[in-house]
């Protein structure tokens, strides 16, 4: 039976209108008979070799041959009804498919899972042997494999397609699908090595690619192979291409929740940092508070480090800016080290070295000193903010502390120039109020005192006068300038060994050397002035004999301190000089000083001082051996030479005598 053709019943012959029927019923004719069989064999769904064999059983039951003839075209119009219900149910399980397919689809929300779900259900779909999607790169302009299902090649698993080139190129470039019957024999499209060699090696011959298209954009192609040469049908292309059409929605959709998956993340971890920063500031303002109002209501370094300790759970030291100990809590002497505090200087930030924290207390960039916690192995990101914090509000406490030690050292300097300045520098000038006002800033003038005058490069003597401040307090006297010079009145019992001390811990603290020049000690506020000018010229002695950066007094000086001092005390030089000689020939009636006489008068000449003094030369040597074990191996260098020859003039002037050496005793 050919299209648009009608069958028209056969009408029955004469000796079939003259069979008699049952009453009320007709017997159908072998044509009627046949096309019900026909119709009961399409609604049963029987395959079409039963509806061919109608014609065959016709025929062999005797039928006319017009019968025969009808039947076998009756058939064919029922064979080509089968045909478009098979097609149908084919479409309605395609259909049904792809509903299933988008509600997996829709279902995950992973996007590798929503791209090995597309993959499989193309090869399920499709019955092909590989199936395979690649995702566009903008960035490198080619589309890239990202997902396989039934291959077995690792070439083939990792191909990058450019633009145009294989199938799959042409297909992300034009966005349009392609089939292939056999791509190795296919030249319509542009072969390439590493394509044709991925290809080859899975053993790909049938190949069928279509858009994953979202709008007007392509972000990838989907694809159905076999490893046999296979005709791709427009139904198999149409239903590849609206699983890709789900597919592109899908992953568009996988795409978008990862995106706002990972924005929340961030969104969730910013809020906690937020949340973290804002207790850490909450329990830093906190502290800081606490703190702030121990060093309003004038607490101490102690009270301030012990609450540090408190709030950080460790031991804390507090250090001044030559690492003098201002106060320590819970834990051992410690100095923070060198290197950490100039780390913590450089960052602003607290430093962990050696076990412990170490913070640098600073005024802006002037350093105030430094807190070390002991105790803590590590810090929270809260607590060692919490530390920084803390050494702000000990900077604070340091800075009031400097104010009131700057406005005591302003009443101290203003009290020290009226002692230098002397009884000579006003009618007025009454030891008894000078007395009571020492005394009223922890001072006793009655106590013996040295006068030290100090020195440095000009760009560090601001720097000197405040270190010479707090040396001043720490060692109970006073400090101020005095004619452009820093000057201490501090009680002690010798100026030399101050003098060695002072120069040393105002360099450590000042970062260069100091000249420190004392006089002293005396007693009673009229001997001050005196005092101050002797170590002012100590001082400009130790610079023009190239010594800067040392202390010294007078006596250190030797006979330039005698040249220098204008108390001329020869007695004390002298006996600094030779006492051990002196003491020796005034116990044993020796002549030892007699014969230094005689020697260094003639010339440190044996012969012409045995001569001198009437004796043997083994007697002289013999004398001389015993200055030496008196005065030390090294008496007759010519520096002590020198010492020792002015002791002896000097001696000989104090005792009335100037003449040569004679037989007589000196």
């Amino acid at each position: 039976m050919t299209a648009g053709r009608r069958i028209e019943p056969r009408t029955p012959s004469s000796a079939e209108s003259r069979t008699p029927s049952p009453p009320g019923s007709r017997t159908p004719s072998p044509t009627e008979a046949a096309a019900r069989r026909l119709l009961d064999l399409l609604a049963a769904g029987a395959p079409g070799e039963e509806l061919a064999a109608q014609a065959a059983g016709a025929r062999a039951a005797g039928a006319a041959p017009e019968d025969v003839a009808w039947i076998e075209e009756t058939t064919g119009a029922a064979l080509a009804v089968r045909r478009v219900l098979d097609q149908y149910r084919r479409r309605e399980a395609e259909l049904v498919a792809l509903y299933d397919t988008a509600g997996d689809l829709a279902g995950l929300r992973d996007l590798d899972a929503v791209l090995r779900a597309i993959v499989r259900r193309a090869r399920t779909l499709l019955g092909s042997d590989v199936a395979y999607l690649t995702l566009n790169d903008p960035a490198a302009h080619d589309t890239f494999m990202r997902v396989t299902e039934g291959s077995v090649s690792a070439a083939f698993q990792q191909l990058r397609l450019g633009m145009g080139e294989g199938l799959g190129g042409l297909v992300a470039q034009t966005a349009r699908p392609y089939a292939s019957t056999d791509y190795r024999t296919d030249h319509r499209y542009r072969h390439t090595g590493p394509i044709d060699d991925g290809v080859a090696e899975e053993g790909l011959r049938g190949i069928l690619g279509v858009p994953l298209r979202l709008g007007e954009e392509i972000i990838g192609v989907l694809f159905a192979a076999d490893r046999s040469p296979r005709e791709f049908t427009p139904d198999a292309i149409a239903l590849l291409a609206s699983l890709a059409d789900h597919a592109a929605v899908a992953i568009d959709s996988a795409r978008r929740l990862e995106e706002t998956r990972t924005a929340l993340a961030r969104l969730e971890a910013a809020n906690a940092t937020a949340r973290a920063h804002g207790e850490a500031l909450h329990l830093a303002s906190d502290a800081h508070d606490r703190l702030s109002k121990l060093v309003l209501r004038g607490a101490g370094t102690d009270e301030v480090a012990a609450e540090i300790a408190v709030l950080l759970g460790g031991g804390v030291a507090v250090h001044d800016t030559d690492g003098s100990e201002l106060a320590r809590i819970g834990t051992e002497p410690v100095t923070p080290a060198a290197a950490s505090l100039a780390a913590s200087r450089t960052e602003g930030r607290a430093v962990r070295a050696g076990g412990v924290w170490t913070c640098a207390v600073l005024a802006g960039a002037e350093p105030l000193g430094s807190i070390v916690l002991t105790g803590r192995e590590d810090l929270s990101e809260a607590d060692r903010r919490l530390f920084e914090r803390s050494a702000l509000v000990t900077a604070m406490l340091l800075l009031v502390r400097r104010s009131v030690a700057e406005t005591e050292d302003r009443v101290r300097g203003e009290l020290l120039d009226d002692l230098l300045a002397g009884p000579a520098s006003s009618a007025h000038w009454d030891p008894g109020s000078l007395a009571l006002r020492a005394r009223r800033l922890g001072v006793d003038l009655a106590r013996p005192h040295a006068v030290a005058v100090v020195d440095c490069e000009p760009a560090l003597r601001s720097r000197l006068a405040a270190e010479a401040g707090r040396a001043a307090r720490r060692l109970g006297g006073l400090a101020g300038s005095r004619r452009g010079r820093t000057v201490l009145l501090v009680p002690c019992d010798e100026a030399g060994p101050l003098a060695d001390a002072l120069a040393a811990g105002l360099a450590r603290g000042v970062g260069a050397p100091v000249t420190v020049g004392t006089a002293g000690p005396g007693t009673g506020p009229d001997r001050h002035a005196v005092l101050h000018a002797e170590a002012l010229r100590c001082l400009t002695a130790l610079h023009a004999l190239g010594r800067t950066g040392e202390g010294a007094d007078a006596a250190a000086l030797g006979f330039v301190g005698v040249l220098l001092g204008d108390r001329a005390d020869i007695t004390a030089y002298v006996d600094r000089v030779l006492g051990p000689v002196l003491a020796y020939d005034a116990e044993r009636g020796t002549e030892l000083v007699r014969t230094l006489y005689a020697y260094y008068d003639q010339g440190a000449s044996l012969a012409r001082a045995k001569d001198a003094l009437h004796v043997h030369v083994n007697t002289v040597v013999q004398r001389l051996d015993r200055v030496a074990r008196l005065l030390g191996p090294d008496w007759n260098t010519p520096d002590s030479a020198l010492e020792i020859h002015l002791a002896l003039r000097l001696h000989r002037l104090s005792r009335g005598t100037s003449g040569p050496v004679t037989d007589g005793r000196v």
